[in-house]
């Protein structure tokens, strides 16, 4: 990188909620405490996934893997933050905020377009009920899975490289708590409107298109459900598609209020806190929404206890 942008040695002051000091201490607690049920909630469903027969599904397939991405997801932001809360030293070197930013855009991109995967496969399990293995068979499972992660990691590549391309004339206080692209492009000295309009239109591929594949899939699900004559059929019908949409809104809503908005209506203040929702409290509570009313998982923790019980 060029080295008149004068952070590619000192880095990036990471200002975050620097404002707030009596609010820093408060964050630290609650996050340090969202961050462990975090690994811990989305750790349980992976290790179930894999340990119960009866989860080796491609329903079970796509939740491990967003589960697996959640992890990576918080903990490519939130060591860094807590580091950041607990003490005065709010730096993060050149290298270490350009990683940030790609693992970051990377898996929040792949998450996008996951759920979208997601949707499709509850289309299949309610609309074609009877083909839904022929449909949904492993190889094409684990096919979209790789396409997911790959589109979400190529885009976050082209992402970073035009960021980090920009000069930043010695600007390097970062007015967020983690290294993120609406902040990012404030700290350039040039004029950024081709790079918000490359930014606009990526982000409507990745996060509108997946959110329209989402509705029309819920639309003939809603259709196929109530057509169900059985009261029991429906409503196990739309609790598991139920958890699947708190999840779309819980994502999407914060992440399009993030990148879908011109730059000149983009409060720093109110974007830091929405970005807390879908870095870290979305991941948290993920396992809970998709797990609370689940028999299947349910049943596969105390198969799990139970064999535990029997070896001790």
């Amino acid at each position: 990188m060029d080295q008149k942008n004068g952070s590619s040695f000192t880095g990036f002051i990471l200002l975050g909620f620097s404002d707030r000091p009596q609010l820093e201490l408060v964050l630290f607690m609650v996050l340090f405490i969202f961050y462990i049920f975090t690994l811990l909630g989305n750790t349980t469903i992976i290790v179930l996934s894999q340990l119960d027969p009866h989860l080796h599904t491609p329903m079970y397939f796509f939740l491990s893997n967003l589960s697996f991405l959640d992890l990576c997801y918080t903990t490519s932001i939130v060591p860094q933050l807590l580091v950041n809360l607990s003490g005065t030293d709010k730096s993060i070197s050149y290298a270490g905020c350009v990683v940030q930013l790609y693992m970051a855009l990377g898996l929040g991109g792949t998450e996008c377009i996951l759920l979208g995967v997601m949707a499709f496969d509850r289309y299949a399990a309610v609309c074609r009920p009877l083909h839904y293995t022929v449909i949904m068979y492993p190889r094409f499972c684990a096919l979209m899975a790789s396409a997911s992660w790959l589109a979400g990691f190529v885009n976050s590549l082209l992402q970073t490289v035009l960021i980090f391309l920009l000069p930043l004339c010695g600007r390097n206080k970062l007015d967020h708590f983690f290294c993120e692209v609406p902040p990012l492009l404030k700290l350039a000295c040039v004029d950024t409107t081709v790079n918000e309009s490359e930014l606009f239109f990526v982000s409507v591929i990745i996060l509108l298109v997946p959110v329209a594949l989402i509705l029309v899939s819920y639309g003939r699900i809603v259709r196929a459900v109530l057509r169900i004559k059985s009261a029991a059929g429906q409503r196990k019908a739309f609790g598991t598609c139920g958890s699947h949409l708190i999840v779309v809104s819980l994502f999407y809503g914060t992440a399009i209020y993030a990148y879908l908005q011109p730059s000149n209506n983009y409060s720093q203040d109110q974007g830091k806190f929405i970005a807390l929702f879908y870095t870290i409290i979305t991941p948290m509570i993920n396992p809970l929404i998709y797990t609370l009313r689940n028999k299947n998982v349910k049943g596969a923790v105390k198969k799990v206890l139970w064999k535990d019980d029997v070896s001790t």
